[in-house]
């Protein structure tokens, strides 16, 4: 697996500043959108569960290990965090993440939300805010990141993504090490043509989902 050339990366400034202006276009426009879409789930939420919130708030690590707080619908029970002990060993895929296909943890619409990547919608705040880009790398977990080899972390060298190319190119059919190299191979073509190209493909995977759960 080959790494990031960090001298070219640098060398993108226009690159980055075009990206961080259609960020911020990007993710006003997306938030007006989104606020309808998330009103629906809201009130599909609070049948399913009266008592538990809507939104929920996880601390991830962004850009050159900054952590700040992620924003998503909640797609799972309340005591979640809680109960991932006692799944842990059931983790089907390889590497510093946790993923499980049945999830006891997911509720009813949250299952949905998943599968659409409606969840996924209130990061288009954290885009704004600047914690986030519309396209990059996602953003581990800080015990995920304790698990990090040197390569791995040269995913945190850009902003993490609301999407990227490993959502487009197989989500959750790929192991960690698999998403690993997608992410590297972004960060050492990054352009604004590539960004492009993976939002209106994940546009197309978010009206007909692929791997997500």
């Amino acid at each position: 697996m080959h790494t990031v050339n960090i001298e070219k990366l640098n060398a993108k400034k226009m690159t980055f500043f075009l990206k961080r202006f259609i960020d911020v276009v990007g993710s006003i426009i997306g938030l007006v959108i989104a606020a309808i879409i998330i009103l629906f789930v809201a009130i599909a939420m609070k049948i399913d569960e009266p008592k538990g919130p809507i939104f929920f708030a996880q601390t991830r690590v962004g850009k050159n290990g900054k952590e700040f707080k992620m924003y998503k619908i909640r797609s799972m029970c309340i005591d979640a965090e809680e109960k991932l002990a006692e799944l842990i060993r059931h983790n089907e895929i390889e590497g510093a993440m946790f993923k499980m296909k049945d999830d006891p943890r997911i509720t009813k619409v949250g299952k949905f939300i998943r599968k659409t990547s409606i969840d996924e919608l209130p990061q288009l705040w954290n885009v704004l805010k600047g914690d986030m880009s519309l396209v990059g790398p996602r953003p581990p977990l800080l015990r995920e990141l304790k698990k990090y080899t040197e390569l791995d972390r040269e995913r945190l060298l850009v902003k993490p993504g609301c999407t990227g190319l490993w959502q487009v190119s197989g989500r959750n059919e790929l192991d960690f090490q698999q998403m690993v190299e997608l992410d590297i191979q972004y960060i050492d073509n990054l352009s604004i043509k590539n960004d492009i190209f993976i939002i209106f493909k994940t546009i197309i995977v978010m009206i007909k989902p692929n791997g997500a759960y």
